[in-house]
């Protein structure tokens, strides 16, 4: 995602803008998770556990948010890991990348608990069950909770859970396979009693991306929303990075007034610019992709017309003009 992931995963770093999104998904929007309950975790998965004769497999994963709750519940700690994955496009495997990450937060802390029992050389009055696995009867796991935020305009077209992604129709089998779900915060399903949940800059992102692709909506938003005249920096940036708004930001400055910023673009005669900016993103994204399938040589031009949304006639334009492009015929 280049610079948009760049922006979005800094901001998302803001831990009043991190408790604002679980406190939508979790509670509804009510303030419950203070940010100063909040902890930054490390975001780097360095293992899989289990391999081939019981190796260990090496994998890099970077989320792009991981932090971890404390709060008191019944005169106890208690502890919630909470993790959030950026989207400015689709992820048709969203369920199988949640659950990876999900499942490799949970086996380090089956891990971790397994060093702990070794410092501690506590196996006395432990079964050799224990003494194995590391993990003691009475050990438990924090919980982990993913919440996937999208950042685009765009409807989530994509699997909302793993059987979506399943072929398989057979109830008999479908109940014996767990069904990952995703929890996905997008723009274009928020009305604006939805929106006036969120309670930090987050609202004002998520209100400019939803009405990013209508002019006269995005320009009645920033003129009756007074909070834009001193939006945070950061939210601006994420604004610019995921519409192509393009206003100008001050480096030396902590907030933006977009309304005013919108103006100057109008007056340089840029109306269109964070209108269009968005589908001629996807546009070009397209192109790539149907440039990638054309050098393949597999799919037929009608194939690569209907995954990419591209006219037929664009896909044989491509294939007849890319440098890049073998020569080879396409599969007809």
């Amino acid at each position: 995602m280049g610079k948009t992931d760049t922006v979005t995963r800094q901001y998302v770093k803001d831990n009043q803008v991190f408790a604002d999104a679980f406190n939508y998904l979790i509670y509804g929007g009510q303030e419950i998770i203070q940010p100063g309950s909040l902890h930054r975790m490390d975001s780097v998965a360095a293992e899989v556990p289990y391999g081939s004769d019981g190796a260990q497999l090496p994998v890099q994963k970077i989320r792009d948010g991981l932090k971890y709750l404390t709060a008191m519940m019944d005169e106890h700690t208690a502890y919630v890991i909470l993790g959030i994955e950026n989207q400015d496009s689709v992820h048709y495997a969203m369920p199988v990348k949640n659950m990876i990450y999900d499942a490799l937060t949970y086996a380090e802390q089956v891990r971790k608990a397994a060093v702990s029992h070794k410092r501690a050389k506590d196996y006395k009055d432990h079964s050799p069950g224990e003494y194995l696995s590391g993990f003691y009867k009475d050990d438990r796991l924090v919980p982990v909770i993913t919440l996937v935020l999208f950042f685009s305009a765009e409807k989530w077209d994509g699997p909302m859970s793993l059987h979506e992604m399943l072929e398989v129709k057979d109830e008999r089998i479908l109940s014996l396979v767990e069904n990952y779900r995703i929890h996905l915060i997008a723009p274009a399903y928020l009305n604006e009693d939805e929106l006036a949940k969120f309670h930090s800059s987050l609202r004002e992102v998520l209100s400019f991306i939803r009405c990013s692709t209508d002019k006269q909506q995005l320009i009645k938003l920033v003129k009756n929303n007074k909070r834009f005249t001193a939006l945070d920096r950061n939210a601006a940036m994420v604004i610019n990075a995921c519409t192509n708004a393009e206003f100008k930001i001050d480096s030396k400055s902590e907030v933006v007034d977009v309304c005013k910023a919108i103006a100057e673009i109008r007056d340089e005669g840029h109306t269109e610019g964070f209108v269009e900016g968005r589908a001629e993103g996807a546009l070009e994204a397209n192109k790539e992709t149907a440039l990638r399938m054309l050098k393949e040589g597999s799919f037929s031009y009608g194939m690569i017309s209907a995954m990419t949304s591209l006219p037929l006639e664009e896909v044989e334009r491509l294939a007849g003009n890319s440098t890049d492009f073998s020569g080879e015929q396409a599969v007809q």
